[in-house]
């Protein structure tokens, strides 16, 4: 619990939330407050955050320090423009001090360092973070052991204790941990990895993803075999045909929805920290590459709430976006110097690169406001626009921060950014941002919405309908029979067929399964190009999808320069979160 917190002043405006929005931040985000009874408003909670935030200007000199910085950071968050991660929000001002959702850690092939990675996993999970693993540098099962002449079990037998590890790890009460596993395209026991998830009791608490390599999939393009390497001895044991695997890995991801896959050439050429080691790992979500035991904070702007209504038309108000985007670059920097982190080394790594990852939300609510449907070339347009932007002003932000404090202790002069000395390695990131965009009340990162009417399983099992607002509001003033739509929409997660809807809206409004794959990775790839880490997307295909549009679907992402990617075929699991009515999946 945490003492009375103090009401933001009067003249700074209450968060205006949605009825879902009231549920997700009682369930998990409000703190019990000692003293009192019942927990914190939501007021109370960003002023909590905003307070403890502003306070890291003291470490620095008058002359880089925000005057009225809490004002300005709970105002912010407050208006729902910008919210940063779920262990920042739960944890800023409070005991804990986590404020960090992504952690990579080290798997080295010793059952010394093997069980202290499982001890760090446990720790930053309790403490509220997610965790991402390379398990590439693990010895293949069958291999030698030669301190015990025994033979080795492989890096699959220890995945699996990491993820029983989750099982009893509760994050700071209120999260249950996540988990990144990734294996590289060339160890001797890909294609076990592959076909892991084919069992749907096998790793429950990971994500799972291959590293392709730029080799492989030229292997794969010129049907050749390629060599499975021994990590312990780095000679290759054995060759096989790289089509074959490539075609084992798009069935299992169209049986299961994984592993997703990424591409790590890719990943390591736009490395701002080379000299520091090649990056072989991610965060759960794979929007975050990082290097051994750095950890990042994330935020994202909402940029549905930045459009202007004109005489002429709708337009997004580039301006006010950009004062946001420098007041939430200098909030995520203070992040890291008011962060507790829960191992000395993820501190020091951390703050030897100062990473943060600035993105968006809200991203398919803005061009329904704009009057641009999501599956369209000029939604293309808008995002590469808004996604240059934001890189710009999120570069140019850090650049002044680098002169005001310093730069990123790392940096390498030889390989600074093209904007300049930057006071952190990588500024921008497109996050999920599943549970900040139900409390921002707007549609999650980049995605297209997923249905009219959504069904989401949230903590404790309970389930909140949504129907979008944006939809119920024009068909409202359309003077649709809402009582007949409500019908289909109980029935079906597309309008795009119902003919008693004006074409217009059921253009304007696209489900997640409307839009082409092709489509969906056109988009990916162009917030990708402005995106200095990764960017979450899901390629979400109907169930009636083919294993040739997965194929289709990973083969576009790597040529266009996409750092990962993720497949999702409708039905494939059995556990999705969210659905299109209360029993099927859509």
């Amino acid at each position: 619990m945490i003492p009375m917190t103090a009401a933001p002043p009067d003249r700074l405006p209450l968060p205006l939330l949605t009825t879902e929005a009231r549920v997700v931040l009682r369930n998990r985000y409000l703190a019990k407050r000692r003293g009192a009874t019942g927990r914190e408003t939501p007021a109370h909670m960003f002023w909590r955050i905003a307070t403890d935030i502003a306070s890291a200007e003291l470490r620095y000199s008058k002359r880089s320090r925000l005057p009225h910085a809490a004002s300005r950071f709970y105002e912010m968050m407050a208006r729902l423009d910008f919210l940063p991660n779920s262990p920042t929000l739960m944890n800023a001002g409070r005991s804990l001090q986590q404020l960090s959702a992504c952690f990579v850690l080290p798997v080295e092939d010793s059952l010394a360092s093997i069980l202290e990675s499982v001890k760090s996993q446990a720790l930053v999970h309790q403490s509220g973070g997610g965790t991402g693993f390379s398990f590439n540098r693990i010895r293949p099962r069958h291999d030698l052991v030669a301190s015990t002449n025994g033979m080795a079990s492989g890096p699959i037998s220890f995945m699996r204790v990491f993820n029983l590890t989750t099982d009893v790890i509760k994050q700071g009460g209120a999260r249950r941990g996540a988990n990144m596993g990734i294996l590289q395209i060339d160890h001797p026991d890909i294609l076990d990895f592959i076909a892991l998830k084919r069992n749907p009791a096998e790793m429950t608490n990971f994500n799972l993803s291959v590293g392709l390599t730029r080799s492989f999939m030229r292997a794969r393009k010129q049907n050749r075999f390629y060599a499975l390497i021994n990590p312990r001895t780095g000679l290759a044991v054995k060759r096989i045909s790289a089509r074959m695997v490539f075609d084992r890995l798009v069935d299992a991801a169209w049986e299961s929805g994984e592993p997703g896959v990424l591409f790590l050439d890719t990943i390591n050429r736009a490395n701002p920290t080379p000299r520091l080691g090649r990056i072989e790992a991610t965060n759960p979500c794979g929007e975050q590459p990082l290097l051994p035991f750095e950890s990042c904070t994330l935020g994202s702007i909402n940029v549905s709430n930045f459009v202007l209504e004109r005489p002429d038309g709708p337009v997004l108000d580039y301006s006010r976006l950009g004062e946001t985007v420098e007041l939430a670059v200098r909030f995520l920097d203070n992040v890291i110097d008011r962060n507790r982190y829960p191992l000395a080394e993820i501190e020091a790594a951390t703050k030897r690169t100062r990473k943060i990852g600035l993105g968006i939300m809200g991203f398919a609510d803005l061009l329904i406001r704009l009057r641009i449907p999501y599956d369209s070339d000029q939604a293309l347009a808008v995002a590469r626009r808004l996604m240059q932007f934001l890189k710009s002003q999120a570069h140019r932000a850090s650049h002044r921060l680098a002169e005001e404090r310093g730069p990123y202790p790392a940096l390498h002069r030889d390989r600074a950014h093209t904007s300049g000395i930057l006071r952190n390695a990588t500024v921008t990131t497109i996050a999920p941002t599943g549970t900040i965009s139900i409390i921002a009340g707007c549609s999650p990162g980049i995605e297209p919405i997923y249905a009219i009417q959504t069904v989401r399983t949230v903590l404790n099992g309970r389930q909140l309908v949504t129907r979008h607002p944006l939809f119920m509001r024009m068909a409202r003033v359309e003077g649709l029979d809402l009582d007949r739509i409500q019908t289909h929409l109980d029935a079906a997660p597309s309008i795009r067929d119902v003919p008693t809807i004006p074409s217009h809206l059921r253009l304007l409004f696209p489900t997640a399964h409307d839009v082409a794959p092709e489509h969906h990775v056109r988009m990916q790839a162009i917030f990708q190009r402005y995106s200095d880490s990764g960017v979450s997307k899901t390629i979400n295909l109907p169930s009636t999808a083919t294993r040739q549009e997965v194929a289709r679907a990973l083969l576009l992402a790597h040529e266009l320069g996409c750092k990962g990617l993720t497949v999702f075929r409708s039905g494939s699991r059995a556990d999705q979160v969210l659905s299109c009515t209360k029993t099927k999946s859509c």
